[in-house]
């Protein structure tokens, strides 16, 4: 599964895949395409190890991480988000790591949250996330064509109630909210599709 189901943001089905992790430079490449342009040159970049396992690629000096690709499935899913929300992404690293299944996760980290022992991010802050399929992705030069860009705005314990925001979009490319009530409840954006 990869990595960024753990981010809580909802991929298209991928296959299973079999392919090594790409080098350091090509996953800090594929990597940063899922932050704002201005946003790259100093973001800080998470990737995998050869064992698939979470490694710091990059320290960077302003305020956006990045994640890699998982290379264990097919397709292209990279992520940038807020420095505010690492302990959440490092906590769901830490547990995924531990054998725990996405439900396990979920309500580790709502306990955790309700407690004040994890840290959930400034409210409002930004997560990328950008796919592409298998076959728009050149995993030797680290371009890929044809991505799709969600963005998620997370605003812990919010509802529909509190925000204004309907349960599903009303339309092509129009905000809602997902999780409502949860540590994990965010403002999904999924532009229309050309």
């Amino acid at each position: 599964m990869k990595i960024l189901l753990c981010l809580l943001v909802t991929f298209t089905s991928f296959q299973a895949f079999s392919q090594s992790a790409p080098s350091k430079e090509i996953q800090i490449k594929m990597a940063l395409l899922a932050a704002p342009e201005d946003q790259r040159a100093a973001a800080t970049v998470y990737g995998y190890d050869a064992k698939g396992e979470v490694i710091l690629l990059r320290q960077g000096t302003n305020q956006t991480v990045c994640l890699a690709d998982e290379s264990s499935r097919a397709g292209l899913g990279v992520s940038c988000y807020h420095k505010s929300l690492q302990p959440f992404m490092a906590r769901g690293w830490q547990l995924r790591k531990e054998g725990k299944t996405a439900d396990e996760i979920f309500k580790i980290r709502e306990a955790e949250a309700k407690s004040g022992k994890l840290k959930m991010g400034d409210p409002g802050s930004l997560l990328n996330a950008l796919t592409a399929e298998e076959a728009d992705v050149n995993w030797t030069t680290g371009e890929a064509k044809n991505t799709y860009t969600r963005s998620v705005v997370y605003i812990p314990w919010a509802t529909a109630e509190s925000t204004g925001l309907p349960l599903k979009p009303a339309g092509p490319g129009l905000p809602w909210i997902m999780d409502p009530g949860t540590h994990r409840a965010h403002i999904m954006i999924n532009p229309a599709r050309d």
